[in-house]
Order: structure tokens, then C-alpha cells, then sequence
């Protein structure tokens, strides 16, 4: 009768494990992004990186005559989409000319970006991450 037992006493803690694993790896906007380092951003959208649990979008940002490639985290595709924002909204406008207002990152990652308010061609300003200031 030992081997039920212990069989159980497995599935409990292989149970806990796989509920401990996805909450550890939740973070806050403080811990990667620097609310005291928001800009604007203009440049063209060029690709986007549709995932869970957060977006990426990239846009070439041209300054001091340099276009460089940054990325950009948005809110989880489903508070995207629940805002009005979804997948196909970033594919009609890849190509297009984007203003972004977005926090550099905190990590030191070069050319890296939390989004905040994002705006396409269309002119409609949208709510597309968390921002601080």
C-alpha cells in the first residue's frame, strides 16, 4: 500500500512544480523598464513578433541620419486585442510610418523599447503598453 501513497505524494509535488514554474517567470514594468527614460519614437514598422506573453513589434528609427532597428514590447496579445488592437492592425501597417512613446530598457539592451502609446497611419493613437510617465 506504500505505492499509492508515494505515487500521490509524486503527482502533488510534480503539481506544485508546474504551478510555481509560469509565476516565477512573471515580472514588472520596473524590473526591465526605465520609467524615467520615456521618448518619442517615429519611424517605418518593419516586422512584427506576435507571442506570448508579450508582443514584439520593430521599427526603423532614423536619428543623427542612422536608421536603426528597435524593438518594442507591447501589453499580451490579449489585452491587445481587448483594447481594440489586434495582430492584423500591426500587419496592415508594416511598411508604414509609426509614432511610438516608449521607455528604454533598464537591462541595458541596446535599441530596446516598452512601448506605451503607439500611433499608425490611420492617426488613431492607441494604448499598446503600460507607460510610466
Amino acid at each position: 500500500m506504500k505505492s499509492p501513497k508515494r505515487f500521490g505524494a509524486a503527482v502533488l509535488a510534480c503539481g506544485a512544480l508546474a504551478i510555481a514554474a509560469p509565476a516565477s517567470a512573471h515580472h514588472s514594468f520596473a524590473a526591465e523598464w526605465d520609467s524615467t527614460k520615456c521618448r518619442d519614437f517615429t519611424g517605418t514598422l518593419r516586422k512584427l513578433d506576435w507571442q506570448n506573453p508579450h508582443p514584439y513589434f520593430f521599427v526603423d528609427v532614423k536619428e543623427n541620419g542612422k536608421v536603426e532597428q528597435w524593438s518594442f514590447q507591447a501589453y499580451s496579445p490579449v489585452t491587445l486585442r481587448r483594447n481594440g488592437t489586434d495582430r492584423q492592425v500591426f500587419l496592415d501597417n508594416i511598411d508604414k510610418d509609426v509614432w511610438i512613446r516608449g521607455c528604454l530598457s533598464k537591462t541595458g539592451k541596446p535599441n530596446a523599447a516598452a512601448a506605451g502609446t503607439l500611433k499608425f497611419s490611420d492617426g488613431v493613437m492607441r494604448q499598446v503598453g503600460q507607460i510610466q510617465d
